[in-house]
């Protein structure tokens, strides 16, 4: 009885086992083909492409840039966002805005803002050191100690200087020194200006906040149309 049993055992057992190897011959067969037809691996292939040929601009400035008392995608350099996609150009804003902002912070904070490549960079400060009263040549000496390290960093990345003015309460000498800061940095240095950031928003009720000093949604807007105007020419290059 038991010598008819196990000669069945074997057979099933040897049967059971060429089954195995033929499929596992199939299953290494198939193995390269399904690589090889692999359907993710363009698309993830052309995605790293499509992010490394995206260009960065970066916005280093004090609270006008960080959009005070608004949402951040109200803030001028969002709504930049927004008309570079609505172009489909290939730019990535980075708003390193930081409320209460002076060149002496911002000077201090470079370092360890620009820490990737970018294409153009916006530097929108000084308005907080004329409000304090800070010595004009210590500003000076702050914005040129940025653009400076901002070259150093990349030859090749364009500086747009935003200039900024002072209420006349400050008194005519200060007023105007403060004023010709910017034109005369961006001479000396040969940045793009935006001539003043606050044109047609600066000193208009209706488009600032209850402070008379930070823009509402609308007076954002326009300062976007301001920066806009420079940027224009050298994102289409």
């Amino acid at each position: 009885m038991i010598s008819n049993i196990v000669p069945v055992s074997v057979r099933s057992l040897l049967i059971f086992c060429y089954f195995l190897m033929f499929v596992c011959g199939l299953s290494c067969g198939d193995a390269p083909s399904k690589k090889q037809e692999d359907p993710t691996v363009s698309p993830k292939s052309e995605t790293t492409e499509e992010a490394s040929s995206t260009k960065k601009i970066l916005f280093f400035g004090n609270s006008l840039t960080a959009g005070m008392g608004l949402d951040p995608n109200e803030a001028f350099p969002a709504v930049i966002q927004k008309k570079l996609d609505s172009l489909a150009l290939p730019y990535e804003v980075i708003n390193a805005g930081l409320s209460g902002e002076t060149t002496a912070a911002g000077k201090s904070r470079i370092s360890w803002v620009l820490q990737q490549d970018v294409e153009i960079f916006v530097l929108e400060l000084g308005a907080n050191d004329g409000l304090r009263g800070i010595p004009l040549e210590e500003t000076r000496k702050n914005l040129q100690d940025i653009i400076d390290f901002v070259r150093q960093q990349n030859q090749e990345t364009k500086i747009v200087l935003t200039g900024m003015q002072m209420h006349p309460n400050m008194g005519d000498a200060y007023t105007t020194a403060f004023k010709n800061i910017f034109p005369e940095l961006a001479a000396a240095n040969g940045l793009y200006l935006v001539p003043f950031l606050l044109e047609n928003v600066g000193g208009i009720p209706e488009l600032n906040q209850a402070d008379g000093i930070h823009p509402t949604v609308e007076g954002q807007r326009i300062l976007a149309e301001n920066v806009w105007e420079v940027l224009e020419g050298l994102v289409g290059e």
